[in-house]
C-alpha cells in the first residue's frame, strides 16, 4: 500500500498554541469548549491569603483559579492537530508561561472588555518574544460592546494584529478563533511543522 499518495494516510501536523489573558478571561473555558478530549485542568480553589493579591473587581464570584495549566486538544479540518495550552492568569503564577511557549505556534489572548487592562500582561509577553497572536474579545453578558477599533486604540495594537470577538463557552466560536490564529501565525512566516519540538 502506498502510504504516500493517499490524504487519508496522512497524519495530522501537530501544533501548539497557547490560551493566555487575564484572571477570569474564560481560558478555562474555552479550552474546555473547544477540546475533542477530556481536558486537564489544575484549578484550586481561591483563598483568603489570596486576597491582598488577586484583583476579583467583575469576576467575584469566581471561585477557582488555574495554577498551572490547561490541556486540550482539538484537529482542526483534519489537517491540523492543535494542543491547547490555557495560561495561568495571575501575576505570580507568569514564571510558567516560559515553559509552556516553548515550541507553541502562537497565542490566543482572551480579553473581557470589562477588564481590558488585564491583558496587556500577555500582549506585552508575545510582543516582546516575537509569537504571533490573536486578541479574542470574549463576549461577557453585560459587558459594554466596544467597536474593533477601540479595542485595538486602547491596547495600542498594530493594525496587523487580528481582534477577533468570541464566545469562549461555544465551540465553534472557539474553534473559528483558533483557525484565525493559525492561518495569521502562517501568514507571518510561522510554520506549524516542528511546532512542537
Amino acid at each position: 500500500m502506498d502510504f504516500g499518495r493517499s490524504d487519508h494516510w496522512r497524519l495530522p501536523v501537530p501544533i501548539k498554541i497557547l490560551i493566555a489573558g487575564g484572571f477570569g478571561a474564560g481560558k478555562t473555558t474555552m479550552v474546555g469548549a473547544v477540546s475533542e478530549t477530556r481536558t486537564v485542568r489544575t484549578e484550586e480553589m481561591l483563598t483568603h491569603a489570596g486576597v491582598t493579591v488577586d484583583d476579583l473587581t467583575g469576576v467575584e464570584t469566581k471561585p477557582t483559579t488555574t495554577v498551572a495549566m490547561d490541556f486540550g486538544r482539538i484537529t482542526i479540518r483534519g489537517d491540523y492537530t492543535l494542543y491547547l495550552f490555557g495560561t495561568p492568569g495571575q501575576e505570580r503564577f507568569f514564571f510558567v508561561w516560559d515553559e509552556l511557549a516553548l515550541g507553541a505556534l502562537g497565542a490566543v489572548v482572551l480579553a473581557d472588555t470589562r477588564r481590558l487592562a488585564d491583558c496587556f500582561p500577555a500582549i506585552d509577553y508575545f510582543e516582546k518574544r516575537g509569537q504571533p497572536f490573536v486578541v479574542a474579545l470574549n463576549c461577557f453578558d453585560g459587558a459594554r460592546p466596544f467597536t474593533i477599533g477601540e479595542v485595538r486604540q486602547a491596547l495600542g495594537l498594530d493594525p496587523g494584529v487580528p481582534i477577533v470577538r468570541c464566545d469562549a463557552r461555544r465551540r465553534e466560536s472557539g474553534r473559528d478563533v483558533l483557525v484565525t490564529l493559525v492561518e495569521h501565525a502562517m501568514r507571518m512566516g510561522a510554520s506549524p511543522v516542528g511546532s512542537m519540538s
